[in-house]
């Protein structure tokens, strides 16, 4: 790259990250490697179909830049959703408010349809598991967490716990500034699930299979031991699953921004 195309590159990404919207993050677009880089114990294990090796092969993709949000949708931010879109509260509050004490942890307990219905009331839309994993690794190339290649403490993200999710932003966001990338609660994506997807995928903004019968979801949650809070780490589940463990983080293309 040029000196002049470089400089040009670095002001573009200044502008856009200077008008993100409120609450969402610029994500520059660009190449990276997406899917599992590192060893696993069972990698040599005859087994069919092999164990965890749907995020393989790794191979270079490219994505548009995006904004994407900071934190995970919160159970207050979602009341407004409840309220003005006369939508059903998730099943977990029992009632049409927050659970008290709760209206800064996220929002869980919604399946797949309510995630896209709020991100459509709010001018956002769900991201691509490409942009996910694009936002989720930050600087962090190859590497095996958001932070690098250190196995995840208490002091990094919530998982492996029975008390179930926690505030948003309590941890050191990712070097993008995304908060709770990494446990929490999983995050829908909008591709549906292909087991062996990576190896067919396009280069450029991969949308995912045209159809299926799961949806992805990723970060790992509170419920989660370490390994499913790892950068290349893929899960799916039902649309139609209400689960405790999943929730929701929107995003939205560049030029197509409206605030709420």
């Amino acid at each position: 790259m040029t000196l002049l195309r470089f400089t040009a590159s670095v002001l573009f990404t200044a502008v856009l990250g200077a008008q993100a919207p409120t609450g969402m993050t610029f994500i520059p677009g660009g190449e990276f490697l997406r899917g599992r880089s590192h060893k696993l114990p069972d990698d040599g294990l005859k087994w069919w179909p092999e164990l965890l090796s749907d995020d393989q092969p790794a191979r270079r993709i490219s994505v548009d830049a995006f904004y994407i949000d900071t934190y995970e949708v919160t159970t207050t931010e979602y009341a407004r959703f409840v309220s003005a879109a006369r939508q059903k509260p998730p099943y977990n509050w029992g009632s049409a408010n927050p659970p008290g004490g709760k209206e800064n942890h996220p929002v869980s307990g919604v399946s797949w349809f309510d995630a896209q219905a709020y991100c459509r009331w709010a001018g956002k839309r769900l991201p691509s598991e490409a942009e996910w994993e694009r936002a989720a690794r930050g600087l962090a190339e190859g590497r095996t967490y958001p932070w690098g290649d250190r196995k995840p403490g208490k002091k990094d993200a919530r998982f492996e716990t029975v008390e179930g999710p926690g505030p948003v932003g309590q941890f050191t966001p990712n070097s993008f500034g995304l908060y709770d990338i990494a446990g929490n609660v999983w995050e829908w994506c909008s591709d549906w699930y292909e087991r062996e997807y990576y190896a067919q995928a396009p280069e450029k903004n991969p949308a995912g299979p045209r159809k299926g019968m799961y949806k992805v979801i990723r970060g790992g949650s509170w419920a989660d031991v370490d390994k499913f809070l790892t950068t290349a780490y893929r899960s799916w589940t039902r649309p139609a699953e209400e689960t405790p463990t999943v929730g929701i983080r929107c995003a939205v293309s560049i030029g197509s921004a409206r605030r709420r």
